[in-house]
């Protein structure tokens, strides 16, 4: 990995080291940095559906670098071995994980690099598939920083600012999105206190959250989910940033659960709502965020966790892990190309047509 470590993440959410790919497993933190190698798209579907990692850029990311597994592993197969290999390993990505727009971005750009290179031998397909994933990595990373230097701009100095879930170099190639808006905002000279979510019921934010910002230094408060309120009600809160796994065409945007009702809470207190994502986060063909589907996970999240069990046995358990935050409720929106005020359809079309 290359690039000014004073500009980076501590940590490698995922990479390409001694001609392997290799996730951090998030399920591990904060206890244990622990990296796991990756050799087909079955396996990188099973990492990104089981959590190994999570975040809809690194999601992205990630299953752009299965499709370039599978290739090299299907190299010296016949060729059309080869191509049936390849058809179903795009299928097995884009069933790992239902909400998140950029895995279906990626997949899409992907295919397309697919298409150019059909008249190349296998090995020079796989070859050209595996650029492509190091350069839609290496875009993330650019564009996290681009929406960085928007979102920065945003904050005071001094500023608390509240974030749920965990929208970092965690959740992507490198930089963040919410956090990275906070990570630059940082790397500019202001003095920014991070107030975390834990983030139930996975807790990415007291896991993760937590961890990342330790990792760089930047101040932190951590908070249970139903403490936010009350902070927010005693003038403790100057402003939340969140990423999103997708928004819709009208500004409606899908993220982790929980995030509705801080958004709801931040208009009763007048406190600005920032949303921080790319723009292949945005999925135009959904008209509304009552068209995205939200994936329901198992009901163990809920009742307890390892070997432990605090809900009594057999209880009917929901666990929706995303939630739409209405875009009336969103201050503006940060994406590579700036910060959009009160995002709705009109000016969301505007984003794709400069």
């Amino acid at each position: 990995m290359s690039g000014d470590r004073s500009q980076r993440a501590a940590f490698d959410t995922l990479r390409w080291r001694d001609d392997r790919f290799e996730l951090l497993d998030q399920r591990a933190l904060p206890a244990q940095c622990l990296y796991l190698s990756l050799d087909s798209a079955q396996a990188v579907a099973d990492a990104i559906r089981s959590m190994v990692v999570r975040g809809a850029p690194a999601i992205g990311c990630t299953a752009a670098y299965g499709v370039a597994l599978e290739a090299r592993r299907l190299q010296h197969a016949t060729r059309k071995a080869f191509d049936a290999g390849i058809e179903r390993a795009f299928g097995t990505l884009a069933a790992s994980r239902p909400t998140a727009a950029n895995l279906f971005w990626a997949l899409d750009r992907m295919r397309t690099r697919l298409d150019a290179a059909q008249h190349g031998s296998a090995a020079e397909i796989a070859a050209a598939l595996l650029d492509a994933a190091h350069a839609i990595r290496a875009e993330d990373i650019h564009l996290n920083r681009m929406m960085g230097v928007h979102g920065s701009a945003l904050l005071e100095d001094g500023a608390r600012v509240l974030t749920h879930c965990n929208a970092g170099a965690l959740a992507t190639a490198g930089h963040g999105t919410a956090l990275g808006v906070i990570r630059s905002a940082v790397q500019s000279g202001k003095r920014i206190h991070v107030i975390v979510d834990e983030t139930r019921p996975f807790l990415q934010g007291a896991r993760l959250t937590a961890w990342e910002l330790q990792q760089d230094d930047i101040p932190l408060t951590l908070i249970a989910d139903n403490a936010a309120g009350f902070l927010m009600s005693r003038g403790e809160v100057d402003a939340v940033v969140v990423g999103a796994d997708r928004v819709a065409a009208n500004g409606d945007v899908a993220n982790k659960i929980g995030t509705y009702g801080v958004a709801v809470l931040a208009r009763r207190h007048g406190i600005p709502f920032y949303v921080a994502c790319p723009l292949s986060t945005i999925d135009r063909s959904v008209a509304s965020g009552a068209d995205i589907p939200i994936e329901e996970r198992s009901a163990e999240e809920i009742t307890g966790y390892g070997s432990m069990r605090w809900a009594p046995p057999e209880v009917g358990v929901r666990n929706p892990v995303f939630d739409v935050t209405p875009a009336e409720l969103v201050t503006a929106l940060i994406t590579e190309k700036g910060v959009t005020m009160a995002p709705d359809r009109r000016k969301i079309g505007q984003l794709f047509a400069t």
